[in-house]
């Protein structure tokens, strides 16, 4: 499946098919959110929840692929994500229009 943020794709033609997501919501458990309070406390980069983040972030991309896989798609256009937290959990929305070569 090929992706892309932009609306088109340079030297093909395409056919849209329609909209197509993919969420994730991932969490850590209680020890990591002790460990991070301790680096919110001293400051820098909370790589625990950085990697929380790229986590839901990839299961979102790997969900919204297999649902333009069962419409046939050839390729995702216009791809953005939300990014929201609920308690301490990161919840990613990947969404994109799904299209075909023609």
């Amino acid at each position: 499946m090929q992706l892309y943020t932009t609306d088109f794709i340079t030297g093909k033609n395409i056919q849209t098919i329609g909209l197509v997501t993919g969420g994730a919501v991932q969490t850590k458990h209680v020890g990591q959110d002790l460990k991070a309070l301790g680096r919110k406390i001293i400051g820098g980069e909370v790589t625990v929840y950085s990697k929380m983040q790229d986590e839901a972030q990839s299961q979102a991309t790997l969900d919204m692929i297999e649902d333009a896989t069962e419409m046939g798609a050839d390729a995702i256009i216009s791809i953005s994500y939300a990014i929201g937290s609920i308690a301490e959990s990161s919840k990613v929305l990947a969404f994109g229009t799904a299209v075909k070569f023609v």
